[in-house]
């Protein structure tokens, strides 16, 4: 008995050496990261960030591979089946490890048990926008069309179940409007119909509207965080415009499958929060519209497990299901 415990013990150890070794010299080879949306979006805009920090950081090639569709569900389950050695990652958001959990039935991987969080490399709001053409200019002009024409008013997202829809569904729910949703395989094909009037309102991540708000090409209404958001403080909230207790914030992380060393994780956690340091690199995020945050794996991991409790609820009450 004795000689079993000893063994296994001396197992155990020579696999925490392997892994310790494995992270001192991490990354000694290029890394993939895997965004499970397609080119263009706000996800692939601040994953492409991160990799060119980390790049420069780490000195080895961290190369984006855009792996879309299922609303991030198939880039996300290839991360979570590829091997726990910090040399895949996913760039996840609040809709593949958040509201994923309570839209589908069934997901190809668990968000909470499947995935070793590292780090959120920023957080942003969602902003409602309207086409020129529509002639609200706030959110309770927005809400007074919505409601004297039910269902006839329609928004277009960039997923059925991402994180702008349920910005949609959630705004539908506490302010009593009817819209017709029309879903986008992603926010550049929703942008475009927006712009051309095909369809009158949008829900998006706002790194990837912002700058056709600058431009005039859309009118920005509201954003869905608590608070106006820094980079576009001219914007009110949807709480202060007439639905107050609204609010919804997006983010964005890295994670890694589950099992992968925590050294290897420090490691990448602590070049993301030395960038975001940067002046420059601070206001390249602000400018995109995006908050850097850089927090811990810890207060990622709880996050994550809020998230997927919190959507949880917002679906029994919206009834909103995918599959």
């Amino acid at each position: 008995m004795k000689t079993t415990i000893r063994w296994f013990s001396a197992a155990l150890l020579s696999v925490a050496a392997m892994a310790a070794a494995q992270a001192q010299g991490y990354p000694s080879k290029p890394v993939r990261l895997i965004v499970p949306y397609p080119a263009g979006g706000t996800t692939d805009i601040i994953a492409r960030v991160a990799a060119q920090q980390l790049s420069e950081r780490l000195k080895q090639p961290f190369v984006v591979e855009n792996k879309g569709g299922a609303n991030g569900a198939i880039g996300s389950a290839e991360v979570a089946r590829a091997p726990a050695d910090g040399y895949t990652l996913l760039m996840g958001t609040a809709s593949t490890h958040g509201i994923n959990s309570a839209v589908y039935k069934s997901l190809p991987y668990d968000a909470v048990k499947d995935f070793a969080p590292v780090t959120i490399v920023a957080s942003t709001p969602n902003i409602i926008a309207v086409h020129p053409s529509v002639p609200a200019k706030n959110l309770q002009e927005l809400l007074a069309l919505a409601r004297a024409q039910p269902g006839k008013l329609n928004y277009g997202s960039t997923s059925l179940g991402g994180s702008p829809h349920m910005s949609a569904e959630l705004l539908k729910m506490m302010a009593h409007v009817d819209m017709l949703h029309v879903p986008y395989k992603g926010a550049a094909p929703m942008l475009t119909d927006l712009m051309g009037g095909q369809v009158q309102v949008g829900f998006d991540n706002l790194p990837s509207t912002i700058n056709f708000v600058r431009s005039g090409k859309v009118r920005a209404i509201a954003v869905t965080t608590a608070q106006r958001w820094p980079g576009a403080p001219e914007i009110p909230t949807v709480a202060e415009s007439g639905v107050p207790g609204y609010e919804v914030s997006g983010w964005f992380g890295l994670l890694a499958p589950a099992g992968t060393p925590p050294a290897v994780l420090k490691t990448i956690q602590q070049a993301i929060a030395e960038a975001v340091k940067q002046p420059e690199v601070n206001k390249q995020m602000l400018d995109l519209g995006a908050q850097p945050v850089a927090n811990t794996p810890e207060a990622f991991a709880a996050l994550v497990q809020a998230d997927v409790a919190k959507w949880r609820e917002v679906v029994k009450t919206t009834g909103v299901k995918l599959d």
